[in-house]
């Protein structure tokens, strides 16, 4: 067994695909309309769907408003540079909302970015 994915409901299909493609630098993996149910399904990734676990975005058409639950964490990336960028998300308007810096009480360097629909996304410093 393998983890799919994982569904986020989004807002604004557009903002978030350019968030996730243009700014996280994942992939458009494919992009799908449901005329009789009214809902497009856009699925992105570092990686194809046969190997590696890739998000879900979710956008209803007409009422696609949502409260955030109190259980949802957190998804995680791994990146190469982290200060960098989180300059370049900030740069082009993001939440960075935990500046990078080493984890409480670890070495671990963490930072914390919302995407446009407001989730959280904790990115890990590539260990050297």
């Amino acid at each position: 067994m393998r983890m799919l994915h994982t569904m986020l409901r989004v807002e604004d299909l557009d903002a978030s695909l350019h968030f996730y493609t243009n700014l996280m630098g994942m992939k458009l993996l494919r992009k799908s309309e449901n005329q009789a149910y009214e809902y497009t399904l856009a699925f992105v990734g570092y990686g194809e769907e046969t190997n590696t676990t890739v998000l879900e975005l979710t956008y209803n058409w007409g009422d696609n408003t949502y409260e955030k639950g109190t259980a949802y964490g957190h998804i995680a990336i791994e990146v190469e540079d982290i200060y960098q960028f989180c300059e370049n998300l900030e740069q082009n308007g993001c939440d960075v909302y935990r500046k990078p810096g080493p984890v409480k009480g670890g070495s671990t360097v963490i930072a914390f970015v919302r995407d446009p629909d407001g989730y959280a996304i904790e990115l890990i410093q590539t260990k050297q």
